[in-house]
């Protein structure tokens, strides 16, 4: 039996998403638009996630309130969806913020990835 390859983007996602279930045990994080740009205002995010179907108009004020906040922006590669299960939960989730990530090393693994 040969084992299947997995491409670079795959395994980057299943690595995010290990790692955003340790966030959701042990950090502090918020779901949803309206949340994420109330705590990139107030200065709380240090990360946001956004789902690869984000509608483009969304995304690029969610990019423009980071820029002026100082937050990273990590682009999940996965849909709404995706990003939803990978946050444990069982609806859709657009875009994600994380203000502590407790026991995990996201933000270290998404600069990373962004650079």
């Amino acid at each position: 039996m040969v084992a299947a390859k997995k491409s670079k983007t795959t395994k980057s996602t299943e690595s995010i998403a290990s790692r955003l279930a340790l966030v959701v045990k042990s950090g502090k994080y918020s779901l949803g638009y309206k949340t994420a740009l109330k705590q990139m205002r107030n200065g709380k995010a240090k990360l946001v996630l956004i789902a690869g179907n984000c509608p483009p108009l969304r995304k690029s004020e969610l990019e423009y309130y980071a820029m002026l906040s100082k937050t990273s922006v990590h682009h999940f590669a996965g849909s709404n969806v995706a990003l939803g299960t990978a946050a444990g939960k069982l609806f859709r989730v657009g875009v994600m913020t994380i203000s502590d990530p407790g026991d995990s090393d996201l933000l270290t693994i998404a600069e990373g990835a962004a650079q």
